[in-house]
C-alpha cells in the first residue's frame, strides 16, 4: 500500500467524481483509476460503486476511509513536525477564536506575537463555542480562545488567562441609565437582546438571571456582537455582554453599567488537545499567549 494511493483515495471519495480529483490532482484520470484499481486489488474489496456519472464509496469504503483520514492527518502532523524542528520559525499555527474575542483580544496578541516572530503563519477560524472544542478535539485547530474556559473535559488542556466581568448594556434614554451600577434584578420587567439558544453568551444571561429568581423575557436575538449592540442602541432592549467587547468604546446611544449583585463573570483562556504535542511553532505561540498575559495581569 502506497501514500500516494492513500491520497488518490481520499480525494476521490470527497469528490465522488474520478475526473474531478484526477483534475485536482494534477494527473490523467487513468492514473487515478489505475492506483484506486490496484488498492482494491491489495485490500481485496471494492471500495467505491458507480452511481450514474457519479461514484460512491461503498460500506466497507466509508469504514477504511474513516481511518485513512486519521492515517493521513497523523502523517501530515509528523511531517510537519519534522519541518518546524528544521524551522521552527516557519510553521503555520491553526487558531480559533469566538466573535467576542475578536475586535481587541485576537489582534493584539497575533500582533505582538508576530513583532518577535515575523515568518510564522496563521489560519484563523471564527466559530461558536462548542464548534472551536470539537474543532481542536478533532485536531481540525492546533489551539482556540474561548470564553468561559471550559472545566472538566478529559481530551482538553485549558488555560486561564485573565476573568472578566459581565455589564448590563441598556440604551440611553433607559429609566437606569443615569445608574452607577445595578442590581440584575432591576431588569427582570426589561425585555432582552440576547444571542440565540446554543451561544454561550446566551447561557450565562440565562444563567445569571435565573441566579437572582427570574427568567429573562427576550424579545429578540442577534448572532453576533454588532447586532446585539445595534438592537440595544435602537431601544430594543437590555442585554449582558462582557467587558472585553466593549474595548475602548460604548456604542452610540447605549450605555454601560456594573452589575452588584450577583458578581456574573466568565473565565478567558486558550485550550489545546491534551493528548497532541504542539509542533514547534505552536508551543511558542502557546508559552508566548500565557507570558502576554501574565505580564498585563502583572501590570494590573
Amino acid at each position: 500500500m502506497e501514500l500516494r494511493q492513500l491520497r488518490y483515495f481520499m480525494e476521490v471519495a470527497e469528490r465522488e467524481h474520478m475526473s474531478e480529483a484526477a483534475v485536482n490532482l494534477h494527473v490523467a484520470q487513468s492514473a487515478v483509476s489505475r492506483q484506486i484499481s490496484n488498492l482494491e486489488g491489495e485490500l481485496g474489496v471494492t471500495l467505491f460503486e458507480r452511481e450514474g456519472r457519479n461514484i460512491k464509496l461503498t460500506q466497507i469504503g466509508k469504514t477504511f476511509y474513516t481511518h485513512t483520514k486519521l492515517a493521513m492527518k497523523a502523517i501530515d502532523n509528523a511531517r510537519k513536525q519534522i519541518d518546524e524542528y528544521l524551522d521552527p520559525e516557519r510553521g503555520t499555527i491553526k487558531i480559533g477564536f469566538p466573535t467576542s474575542l475578536s475586535n481587541h483580544l485576537l489582534p493584539n496578541v497575533i500582533s505582538a506575537f508576530k513583532d518577535a516572530h515575523p515568518n510564522v503563519a496563521f489560519h484563523l477560524r471564527q466559530g461558536s463555542y462548542n464548534f472551536l472544542i470539537d474543532s481542536v478535539k478533532n485536531d481540525e485547530i492546533d489551539v482556540a480562545f474561548l470564553g468561559p474556559v471550559p472545566k472538566d473535559d478529559p481530551e482538553i488542556e485549558s488555560q486561564i488567562l485573565f476573568t472578566e466581568n459581565i455589564l448590563a448594556l441598556l440604551p440611553i434614554s433607559h429609566d437606569l441609565a443615569k445608574r452607577d451600577s445595578l442590581f440584575l434584578t432591576d431588569l427582570k420587567n426589561d425585555e432582552f437582546v440576547s444571542f440565540p439558544k446554543g451561544f454561550v453568551l446566551e447561557k450565562i444571561i440565562v444563567d445569571a438571571c435565573r441566579q437572582v429568581g427570574f427568567v429573562p423575557k427576550v424579545s429578540s436575538e442577534g448572532e453576533d456582537l454588532d447586532a446585539i449592540k445595534g438592537l440595544v442602541s435602537a431601544g430594543i432592549g437590555v442585554t449582558l455582554l462582557p467587558e472585553s467587547t466593549f474595548h475602548e468604546s460604548t456604542p452610540r446611544m447605549t450605555v454601560k453599567i456594573p452589575i452588584k449583585i450577583p458578581e456574573v463573570r466568565r473565565t478567558v483562556g486558550v485550550i489545546k488537545l491534551k493528548r497532541k504535542d504542539l509542533a514547534p511553532s505552536e508551543e511558542i505561540f502557546y508559552k508566548f499567549v500565557k507570558q502576554f498575559f501574565s505580564r498585563i495581569q502583572g501590570f494590573k
